[in-house]
């Protein structure tokens, strides 16, 4: 199943880790960025290191993503933390994809010498240059998909975001179009730093999702049910997605590339990929 929350802990907080695998998230994004200080880093590299080892393997539960400091700092992060159970690396402020190119040597070297299953890449684009190089970035060695990191962006930009967010729309749909342009999965969406707001998340998640994000990044455990309820799908709309591809798969049996919905609607190629990514 595609993940539809991403809950960030810090990774300086072993009471946070202890329990960060029972909140009800799809994924877990480990910082060793933002929220560890910077006399802190080495610490918080032993403690994420010490809390990977200590997972029991095979055991369900939320995808473990780990969210290193931009550059060389990174290169330290990925020492500590590559092991078995991690899904991959969220890169912070990432601008030049040939950082991303290094990255891959890196993370080809630790896997062959630690027996540990390739990891993905996710670059958080925190920029003006980041979002104008979105599309280099999404092509990039690893990258399963992009994200970004829009309290950074906006400083960058000059701009103040309102509730609905208007400000960043275009910096929103180009990350978007440069997932689709790379054929990668679609973006995953930014946090709402405001937790105690779920109304207001539960809108602006509604938003992002209909704008082609999927799946949302949280900051606090309150907001992942909300998240998680946005990007399940409906039963109906489980069943119209299946019935939509049942009516096709029967017109191309029969010769035919044409037919109709239950409501007399034409269904296409882009109807059918649409059906598909609901179901996926």
């Amino acid at each position: 199943m595609t993940a539809r929350s991403a809950l960030y802990v810090p990774g300086d907080a072993p009471d946070k880790l202890a329990k960060a695998l029972g909140r009800g998230a799809d994924e877990l994004i480990v910082d060793l960025e933002d929220a560890v200080p910077q006399g802190g880093k080495e610490a918080a590299r032993e403690t994420v290191a010490s809390w990977l080892a200590s997972r029991e393997e095979g055991v369900p539960g939320p995808a473990v993503w780990v969210r290193i400091n931009p550059g060389e700092q990174g290169h330290e992060d990925v020492q500590a933390v590559v092991a078995r159970g991690v899904a991959g690396v969220c890169v912070a402020k990432a601008e030049d994809p040939d950082d991303l190119v290094a990255l891959d040597a890196l993370l080809t070297s630790l896997e062959a010498e630690r027996s540990v299953a390739p990891l993905g890449v996710v670059p958080l684009l925190e920029s003006g240059e980041a979002v104008f190089r979105a599309r280099e970035l999404a092509r990039a060695p690893r990258v399963t998909r992009l994200q970004l990191g829009e309290a950074d962006l906006a400083a960058d930009l000059g701009v103040e975001p309102g509730p609905d967010g208007l400000e960043l729309l275009w910096c929103r749909s180009q990350v978007v179009a440069a997932s689709a342009a790379a054929r990668i999965a679609a973006p995953i969406a930014p946090v709402s730093v405001n937790f105690r707001d779920l109304a207001g998340l539960r809108a602006s998640t509604e938003a992002l999702r209909r704008l082609g994000f999927w799946g949302r990044a949280c900051i606090h455990p309150a907001q992942i049910p909300v998240v998680n309820e946005v990007f399940t799908p409906s039963a109906e709309a489980v069943a119209k997605a299946k019935d939509v591809l049942a009516r096709y798969e029967a017109a191309l049996a029969s010769g035919s590339g044409v037919c109709v919905d239950a409501e007399g609607r034409l269904i296409d190629e882009a109807v059918v990929r649409s059906a598909r990514r609901l179901l996926g």
